[in-house]
């Protein structure tokens, strides 16, 4: 099976069994998504969708953030994991907004990464659910069931699996093809026991062809 192929047949099923996939983060607001991307970091959605509502409620904007100190805005995120970092990180990144933004959230890679606890990832996330830019923001799941599939070649960092994703990926589906392959890694191709009995994809996964060969052999 070659590359192209391989690619083809994925985009394919995906589009027909996950057409319309959305992130599972809750938010109102591009501030509020860059809130809880930050926080979620090491962390579960389910987890930053439980704290996030009333830090929502209690900072509606980068301004009152801004204004807030960490001892008021701790109690909000402390169930989340680093929350000490994650609370530096989300009112700095208030105050940049604010004082080198006007309040308002960049659209480019480069300015987005200038706030603080805003990676690669972080900003490519919102390049893709706010602004639906060809941003492909590679987590662990991304990483791994690209990796697995074959759809990358052993990539060995996040950068080398976004670049040769965005490579093969068509770029009008590339903010679809970022949830289609976190959530396949989230529920079905698992890091521990990937669910390969109920998997739609497996007539083109190179792992799942690499086993059924070691176990004919």
């Amino acid at each position: 099976m070659t590359i192209k192929e391989r690619y083809a047949g994925v985009i394919s099923w995906f589009s027909e069994n996950m057409p319309s996939p959305e992130t599972e983060l809750r938010y109102d607001s591009p501030f509020h998504l860059l809130l809880a991307v930050i926080l979620s970091a090491q962390c579960t959605d389910k987890r930053v969708n439980i704290v996030t509502p009333p830090l929502f409620d209690a900072y509606p904007d980068p301004d009152s953030l801004a204004a807030a100190t960490e001892e008021e805005v701790f109690p909000f995120i402390k169930s989340v994991t680093f929350p000490n970092n994650k609370t530096r990180h989300l009112i700095r990144a208030a105050k940049v907004l604010v004082e080198e933004f006007g309040g308002e959230m960049p659209s480019d890679i480069d300015n987005l990464m200038k706030l603080p606890g805003v990676g690669r990832k972080t900003a490519n996330v919102m390049l893709a659910v706010v602004w639906d830019k060809a941003a492909m923001a590679v987590d662990t799941h991304v990483f791994r069931v690209s990796n697995r599939i074959g759809l990358t070649n052993n990539s060995k960092t996040p950068l080398q699996t976004e670049k040769t994703l965005i490579k093969h990926i068509p770029a009008d589906i590339i903010p679809k093809a970022h949830h289609w392959l976190i959530l396949h890694g989230r529920y079905v191709c698992k890091a521990r026991k990937p669910e390969c009995e109920v998997c739609g994809i497996t007539r083109w996964c190179k792992k799942y062809a690499s086993d059924n060969r070691k176990k004919e052999s």
